[in-house]
C-alpha cells in the first residue's frame, strides 16, 4: 500500500467551501481503480491547511490511474479555486512497527 500525502493551504475564509467540495469531489477519488481509501484532515492551528491522506495500491493507481484519467480535470475544477498555492503532494510507505 502507498500513501499519498497533499498538502493544501486554502484562500483564508474559504475553509467551508473547500470542505464541501472535497466532499463532492471524493466519489471521483474513490472511483479509481487501486483506491483503498482517504480522509481529509484540517489544521486546528492553522485551520486554511488541509492535508488528504489517500491510500492507493501502489503509486501508479494514483498517477496513471486517477491523475491521467478524465475524473482528474473535474477534481481539480471543484477544489482547485479555494487554493492559495499549489499543493505539495508525496508518496510514503508504512514503516512496520516491528515487534
Amino acid at each position: 500500500m502507498v500513501i499519498e500525502i497533499a498538502d493544501f493551504t486554502v484562500r483564508p475564509g474559504t475553509e467551508d467551501e473547500f470542505a464541501s467540495a472535497y466532499r463532492e469531489a471524493r466519489p471521483l477519488l474513490a472511483a479509481t481503480p487501486g483506491f483503498l481509501g482517504a480522509r481529509m484532515t484540517r489544521g486546528i492551528e492553522s485551520p486554511s491547511r488541509f492535508v488528504l491522506l489517500v491510500e492507493w495500491e501502489s503509486v501508479e493507481a494514483h498517477t496513471d490511474g486517477f491523475r491521467n484519467s478524465d475524473r482528474y480535470p473535474r477534481w481539480r475544477e471543484l477544489i482547485g479555486p479555494f487554493f492559495a498555492g499549489d499543493p505539495h503532494v508525496e508518496h510514503a510507505v508504512e514503516v512496520p512497527p516491528g515487534d
